[in-house]
């Protein structure tokens, strides 16, 4: 059979699929790699760990495809945006990779907006000036190291790295990852000079910017190793949040994409670069004709698993013993589904891990608010799922006051195999929801471009046949107009409690560099 191997790189795991002409998978592996967290605000990873992870997962995927009879006539990248490596000549990195979810560029970020310079910005790069941007990135190594920031032969992020070991190719990145830098304008098409003197970089030290369809060679040692001719084709690929919009078939007008995972994000794809008046969406392209604007929220499966660890820590229901972390996961939702929607008067703050969408505002905190000597665990817990779906939801209204419908919504990730989710997210968008069976949907999205680029896909939209889906849920009208009510209320709670939370972060002492596993051991 004629397969596409799809390699997504993220941010804790490289991923690899073989799909067939139809979407179901061949084959697939995994490759993990931990986050470095080595001081307060940060998140790096090894960039080499990071370059060979991409590697090994092609071979061992190429190798299933061997084993299958299967021939692979096409390979697609997608890779996680926001990141930042310093990187010689020849596209070896000479650090760690800065990922989005770094905050060091808080002062940086907020400077720009407070200057005027932010809406603007992001009007043409389709970036939200964010600490998690490149260009706020960038200026904190202005700000710090401006002789490492000016001496550094190249500037790039996960594509430009994995690019660096797998192609045979001119130093590049493609259209999808250069309109999230915040570097790049989307418009005009080049890297954007007033940015890119904000970022301290110059034009010649970022990559070659190529359309998501460009047909690269692998390179040679790369080929013999994973098996394959060197002239498969190497597609460029794109950015993971449009790659999920693809490969959950959410591409057709009016429906919209949703990935509930560690985070979430909802997006929905457009037909040319778009700016929303109030600067709450961001823009970026899936190919030159077809972009997806959206919001990313920073809390969402995350939120249930910090609840497990501290609220579930050494409890043992009868007949647990044993049970791992999703196994408690899963109990807890299921225990707070008992709960009436609304939390009976718990607001919850899910911003363990600050926020992006739709305020793009640093230094956002956690809270519950309402609080009640009779409210219990599954309180606690129904109430930050409901949190983190009226953030999405506060995006989705972003989307109706640009004139942007949703009629449907598609929904991926590990947190939409609960029925709680799904239902509170119904009733939160006051949307039918439909959950996508593609567990790898951005990997998949990938072979879908790539089989697109070398003209098996001649319509992306037909993708969203090829993409297995059950009935939809709706939304309960009662509880949609109750969280409609209830929306208003966290955009005030959120920002009435910034300057408390900002004097809290002042006060509280600093925390240890530790690793993601290390914060996991902790808790346990």
């Amino acid at each position: 059979m004629d397969v596409v191997i799809g390699i997504d790189t993220g941010t804790t795991a490289t991923k690899g699929i073989a799909a067939a002409p139809d979407g179901s998978l061949r084959a697939q592996t995994s490759v993990h790699y931990p986050l470095s967290v080595p001081g307060p605000g940060r998140a790096e990873l090894d960039p080499v760990a990071l370059r060979n992870a991409a590697v090994k997962a092609l071979i061992d995927v190429a190798s299933a495809c061997r084993e299958n009879g299967d021939h692979v006539v096409a390979i697609g990248l997608s890779a996680f945006l926001h990141a930042v490596v310093p990187m010689d000549a020849a596209g070896g990195p000479l650090g760690p990779l800065v990922t989005w979810a770094d905050g060091r560029a808080g002062e940086q970020s907020e400077r720009i907006v407070a200057d005027g310079r932010g809406k603007r910005l992001q009007a043409r790069t389709g970036t939200p000036v964010h600490p998690m941007s490149p260009l706020t990135k960038l200026a904190w190594w202005l700000d710090n190291d401006p002789d490492t920031l000016r001496r550094t032969p190249r500037w790039g992020g996960v594509k430009e790295l994995v690019l660096a070991g797998l192609a045979d190719a001119p130093y590049s990145v493609d259209l999808s990852i250069a309109s999230g830098t915040g570097l790049y304008d989307i418009h005009e098409r080049r890297w954007d000079p007033e940015a890119l003197e904000l970022a301290g970089v110059r034009a010649e030290q970022l990559a070659e910017v190529l359309t998501t369809t460009t047909r690269l060679r692998l390179r040679s040692d790369v080929a013999q190793a994973a098996g394959l001719d060197p002239a498969t084709p190497l597609i460029i690929g794109a950015a993971d949040g449009p790659l999920a919009n693809l490969g959950v078939g959410a591409t057709p007008a009016g429906v919209g994409a949703i990935s509930l995972g560690t985070s979430g994000a909802l997006r929905t794809v457009v037909d040319r670069p778009t700016a929303d008046k109030a600067g709450r969406l961001f823009c970026y392209a899936l190919t030159e004709d077809r972009w997806v604007i959206g919001g990313a929220v920073n809390n969402a499966g995350s939120v249930v698993r910090w609840a497990g660890q501290s609220f579930a820590a050494g409890f043992e229901r009868p007949g647990a013993e044993g049970e791992d972390a999703d196994e408690r996961d899963a109990a807890l939702l299921v225990e707070a589904q008992g709960v009436a929607a609304g939390s009976e008067g718990l607001l919850c703050l899910p911003y363990l891990l600050g926020e992006r969408a739709p305020w793009w505002r640093p230094g956002l905190r956690g809270a519950y608010l309402g609080l009640r000597r009779e409210h219990a665990r599954a309180h606690l817990v129904r109430s930050a799922v409901e949190g983190v779906c009226q953030q999405l939801a506060l995006v989705k209204d972003s989307f109706t006051a640009e004139g942007i419908p949703l009629s449907a919504v598609r929904a991926t990730g590990g947190a939409v195999a609960s029925e709680l989710w799904v239902g509170v997210l119904a009733a939160t968008l006051d949307l039918p929801v439909t959950v996508a069976d593609t567990p790898e949907g951005t990997a998949l999205g990938a072979c879908l471009l790539a089989r697109h680029a070398i003209g098996e896909l001649p319509d992306l939209d037909a993708a969203a046949a090829l993409v297995p889906i059950g009935e939809p849920t709706r939304p309960d009208p009662r509880n949609a107009e109750l969280y409609a009510r209830l929306r208003p209320l966290v955009e005030t709670s959120a920002l009435a409690v910034q300057d408390v939370v900002k004097e809290l972060d002042r006060l509280a002492p600093q925390p240890l560099p530790t690793t993601e596993k290390a914060v996991s051991d902790r808790a346990r």
